[in-house]
This record gives C-alpha cells, structure tokens and sequence, in this order.
C-alpha cells in the first residue's frame, strides 16, 4: 500500500480557480517525494488536501491508508505536518512547546518531559530551549516546528518549504535532520521551490506548474530526458564557425551562447579531451572549457517553458 495516493485530486477556489487541476500521485512507504514548483503553482494546496487542513472539490487521496475526507481522524494520527508558516507561540519557551504537543498527542507528563529532550537535542536546540520562541531566529524556530511534528512518530512526515527564507547553512542543518529521519523509516512528502533541495533530498520528483503535474521521476532520470552534458568552448581567437564543424563530429552542435561554442556529448567528460585534441590539430587555441550537466531547471523549462525563480533567501539571520 502507498504511503500516499490520489487520484483525479483537485481544488476549486471562487468557483472556476484550480489551484490543483486533477492531480494523481503515489508515494511509496519509505521515500523522500519533492513537489517543486514555484510559488502559486498548488504546492501548499496539495498539501493541506493531503493534511486534511483543506477538503478536496474533485478526486479522491488517501495517506497511510486512511481517506483524506471520509478518516481525516486516522490520517492525522499517522502523519507530522510542519507548515511553511509556523503557528509558534512566541511567549512559550521551546521546551514547553514540546512538552504541550505531547500532552496533546496523549502522553503522560514523564513521557512528555523525555521526548521533549530527545527531540529538543535531536534539533540542535538544547542550549535554547529555555528562551521564549520570540527570541528565535527562522531557523531555529522551523527546528523547533519540525521537533513539534516529530512528537507522535509519524509514519508521514510533511514539510511545506521546510527552508524558504532561510541561510545555506540553516538549510543544510534541514536536509540533514530530514535525510536521517528517512533513513529511519519515515516517509517525507516535501514542496520546495529550491531545484538544489528536490535534487539533494528526493527519491522522486513531481514538477508542478499552474495546478498540474508536468513531469515525475527520479531527479537523474528527470535530467538525462532532458539531454547529455554540454561543453562549453571558448576560444582566444575568431574560428567559432570552424570549431562548430569540429565539434559537429563529437556530439550534436548546439546554437552558439554568449560567443562560446557549445555542443551535447553523450559520454560527457570522457570526450572532452578528444574535443580540445580536435580543437589544437585545427590550430584553434581554447580559451576556457566548461562541461555543464543539465540540471532540473532545464527540466522545469523544457515542460513549463519558463525557468524556477525561487524567492530570495533571507541574509545575516543569527542563531
């Protein structure tokens, strides 16, 4: 049984706005599932279906075997949500925030009290623990989310841009925390609008835009539909036009950028050296040489026709 399924799942807002346009999707137990897509695209639509936050206007899903609408109860139970914005109380300390979701998830006061210092470490967050969550930065308050969404052992782990807004280094800290509950057996569902983390963290990718999913595979899978790796050749004097015929017997020519020559190897790196070989015998001189792979971007584009511009993350945050 799928960790995750729907099939046909839409959502109509003001009557005739999809924001998620008949959707059908499968998340195996134990995967890592990237929605990526930008902003507006139906990313947090879907999830809050899948969450039963929002109730679905078409379509059917199901999380952990329970039906999204008629057993919201039995999918809550089984599944930890941390939202892109998290519902903080800044007067709380991070330890009494712990201890109030386990309270509230059913365990007695001892339980509660251990789980909030296994999670309250696991996070990183032992030496703020007792500071009120006012006095956070953002990542050190979507650890502290995150440690809120782990308190009943989820079987589904949701994370709704888990690191907009945040340093390269705080979002590291996420992707580890993220990779290690996975490896633990917990099935993570994602939205992102970072083409680094879908490729970093996902076992599968689904591209989203305008409500609909456009493309679904594994990140390498997704990027080698799209073409081989490019060289990109630039040369200290004007023979562009005659190293465009050299090239042509390596690989497929592609169009010319920014004056550089650029051609598709299938091998990649291994042709490289026959390339400049070429280049050198013709009397070309290179100037710089750079093998560029094709990245989830060129997917994003080919299937949407337009490139992922994520928003720009925060910068100097303090933790």
């Amino acid at each position: 049984m799928p960790a995750i399924e729907a099939i046909g799942l839409e959502r109509t807002f003001d009557g005739d706005i999809k924001a998620v346009a008949g959707v059908d999707l499968e998340v195996a137990d134990g995967e890592i599932y990237a929605f990526l897509g930008p902003n507006g695209a139906g990313k947090t639509t879907m999830v809050r279906m899948l969450t039963t936050l929002l109730r679905p206007t078409g379509g059917s899903a199901s999380v952990a075997g329970y039906d999204v609408v008629a057993d919201a109860a039995g999918v809550r139970r089984a599944i930890g949500v941390a939202l892109q914005e998290a519902a903080l109380d800044p007067l709380m300390t991070g330890r009494e925030l712990i201890r109030l979701q386990a309270t509230l998830h059913g365990l007695n006061r001892q339980a509660g009290r251990e789980k909030a210092d296994a999670l309250l470490e696991r996070v990183d967050l032992v030496d703020a623990a007792d500071r009120q969550v006012g006095t956070y930065s953002g990542g050190m308050r979507r650890r502290l989310d995150l440690a809120s969404a782990l308190v009943h052992e989820p079987k589904v782990l949701f994370l709704d841009e888990p690191t907009t807004g945040l340093d390269p280094v705080s979002r590291r800290t996420i992707w580890e925390e993220v990779e290690q509950l996975n490896r633990e057996g917990t099935t993570v569902f994602l939205t992102t609008q970072y083409l680094e983390e879908a490729d970093q963290l996902a076992n599968r990718v689904g591209i989203i835009d305008y409500g609909r999913i456009v493309a679904e595979d594994t990140p390498a899978r997704l990027k080698t539909g799209v073409g081989h790796p490019r060289l990109e050749i630039r040369l200290l004097d004007d023979g562009a036009e005659r190293a465009q015929g050299i090239v042509a017997q390596f690989g497929k020519p592609l169009p010319r950028k920014d004056g550089a020559v650029l051609v598709e190897l299938e091998r990649g790196a291994a042709q490289v050296a026959p390339v400049v070989r070429a280049l050198d015998e013709a009397g070309l001189k290179v100037e710089s040489l750079d093998l560029v792979e094709p990245t989830l971007d060129d997917v994003f584009l080919e299937k949407t026709g337009h490139h992922l511009e994520p928003d720009e993350p925060e910068t100097g945050e303090v933790e």
